[in-house]
């Protein structure tokens, strides 16, 4: 992290507006996107749940706009939740239209077309048969609807495209389809997947980060990140769910070879991403300070959106967590309150405020 100081301390003396190839990829802040595949619920859905469970339906009252929306209004982390599906049509026929037809509701039309939900491969979804609409379909068309928006503005501030690997059994009191479970197989085919639709110079990987450095965590505490020079046009593949790392780690020892980046614990030698979804401004800020990439949320669960309670999305932003992650982005407003989360003007990105002292620019797209 001693780049980080030496570059304050630099811009605290006057040297201005910082230029691309002095700030790294750690020492910026953005905003990102939960859950950002989310369609919202169907209707005759809601109206169950409003029956029948209307706290989940509290939890689960947002959406959000198709992903190249969102990264054109200055999105630069989406979250995608994956279900692996390697035969194909495990979750074809969600039972929660049958759950609306038996409470007498008027049935929900199909999200996808005919075809999608059978082919093998990973699916896009928050919960499976209950919250099962998603704004694209499958996986591979996710990555290719960003792939399609990266391509279109050359340049761009890096991407954080944040993986959530989902293998529940229920939902809430739900007894729902039985999730596949992931094994090392499925995370090989996940990144295969994704270098399908990236190629190795559209990825910053572990490896890279790494370089000459025993561990990849070493390099991070050395802060051996890209800078924004290498770093534009890029993306950076994380993995949300600790359940799964040790099967992504087997054979690749520190992550060699891998794609995403694990959300390890400090100490560990594939520590460089760290999540602290709900932690305090003080022991995120250390993090940061050490050279981890971290992730925290603003709100969720609706409930900071529906009270406007800017409490915790304050706290977050002044923590230096480099992705701030919401249901609310400016341009997807709580409807009830207006409550939002942006960076001061707007900005897609702006200097770390825990790394960097003193007013520097960054420039979109």
């Amino acid at each position: 992290m001693k780049h980080a100081f030496l570059f304050a301390a630099a811009l605290a003396a006057g040297m201005g507006a910082a230029a691309d190839d002095q700030i790294r990829l750690n020492q910026i802040q953005v905003i990102g996107s939960h859950n950002s595949y989310h369609a919202g619920l169907p209707p005759g859905i809601v109206k169950l749940l409003t029956a029948s469970d209307p706290d989940s339906l509290t939890g689960l009252d947002y959406s959000h706009a198709p992903l190249a929306d969102q990264l054109s209004s200055g999105i630069r982390q989406i979250e995608l939740d994956i279900y692996a599906d390697t035969q194909g049509g495990r979750y074809a026929a969600p039972l929660g239209p049958r759950w609306v037809a038996a409470a007498g509701l008027p049935a929900d039309l199909p999200p996808y077309a005919k075809g999608v939900m059978t082919a093998p491969g990973f699916k896009v979804l928050h919960m499976q048969d209950l919250d099962y609409a998603s704004t694209c379909q499958p996986f591979r068309s996710c990555l290719e609807q960003v792939r399609g928006w990266s391509d279109s503005h050359p340049g761009h501030l890096p991407l954080f495209v944040l993986i959530e690997t989902k293998q529940s059994e229920t939902v809430g009191r739900w007894e729902t389809t039985a999730s596949e479970k992931f094994t090392t197989a499925t995370l090989d085919q996940l990144d295969a997947e994704i270098r399908s639709v990236f190629p190795e110079d559209r990825l910053i990987t572990p490896d890279k980060v790494r370089g000459r450095y025993d561990t990849l965590e070493a390099a991070v505490l050395a802060g051996n990140w890209p800078t924004l020079v290498e770093a534009r046009g890029k993306l950076v593949f994380l993995l949300d769910q600790k359940n799964v790392s040790a099967l992504y780690l087997a054979g690749h020892s520190g992550l060699r070879g891998r794609i995403l980046f694990t959300n390890a614990d400090p100490g560990s030698p594939d520590a460089a991403f760290v999540e602290r979804n709900d932690g305090s401004a003080a022991e995120i800020a250390d993090l940061v300070r050490s050279g981890y990439l971290v992730r925290t949320r603003t709100d969720w669960d609706t409930s900071q959106a529906r009270r406007i309670d800017t409490a915790r999305r304050d706290e977050a932003m002044a923590s230096g967590a480099q992705i701030l992650s919401t249901d609310y982005p400016a341009s997807e407003p709580a409807r009830w309150t207006g409550y939002a989360v942006s960076l001061p003007g707007g900005a897609a990105a702006r200097c770390n405020p825990v790394l960097i002292a003193s007013a520097c620019q960054i420039t979109a797209p």
